[in-house]
């Protein structure tokens, strides 16, 4: 296995030979692997040439058996987004200028958070500036995964529902829980308290109700 140190790898098979114990489900650590210097495609080869959302980019078993004698890999988990080319955006190299630009213009149509600081760590990995704080991570979540804010870096064109078709199929359940059959008189009320930040991902910062209505 390519950067793993002999003294690395042998208490890492021990611990993978232990009874009962690689058949135990517990969350996968990034962090953990990430420490043996792994790169990115050694765990995800299919991820380079993936030009389809619904691809399965889980690591293969036989990535994981250099190092454990007993792999059960999940299903992948559910995504709201129909069409995806991995291939197409590795082929851009590292968006995190991209988005660090955009952070700084005040163009990010997010509240940023640590998104700078995490930036910095992502450095040129193409991977690692949408997929953040993997060196971190003890469990996958979804702070792992970009944010619709990032796509819309580039992606800027807002003009809902039309806009969101691009990369969401129709039937995509988009619309947040608070958006009930009487959102439409209730988020017009004076003291509705509004996050209007959290409205500038699907409607962006410039929109009539008439866009909408």
């Amino acid at each position: 296995m390519t950067g793993v140190a002999r003294h690395q790898l042998v208490p890492l098979l021990a611990l993978s030979l232990l009874p009962g114990l690689s058949a135990q489900p517990r969350p996968f650590s990034h962090q953990a692997h990430l420490r043996l210097e792994l790169t990115c495609v050694a765990c995800h080869p299919a991820a380079a040439d993936s030009a389809r959302a619904e691809d399965n980019l889980l690591p293969p078993p036989r990535a994981c058996r250099d190092c454990h004698a007993e792999v059960a890999i999940k299903k992948p988990r559910r995504t709201l987004v129909h069409r995806f080319s991995h291939r197409q955006h590795a082929a851009l190299g590292s968006v995190a200028p991209w988005l660090r630009a955009a952070v700084e213009s005040g163009r990010y149509l997010s509240p940023p958070g640590a998104l700078l600081e995490q930036l910095q760590t992502a450095g040129s990995n193409a991977c690692a500036a949408c997929h953040r704080g993997l060196q971190n991570s003890v469990r996958v979540t979804a702070e792992n995964f970009p944010r619709m804010a990032d796509c819309l870096v580039c992606h800027d064109k807002i003009d809902p529902p039309f806009s969101c078709e691009t990369c969401h199929d129709r039937s995509t359940p988009l619309k947040p829980a608070s958006h009930t059959p009487h959102y439409l008189d209730e988020h017009s009320r004076r003291d509705a308290a509004l996050d209007k930040a959290s409205c500038a991902v699907c409607h962006g910062r410039q929109f009539t109700c008439l866009g909408c209505h």
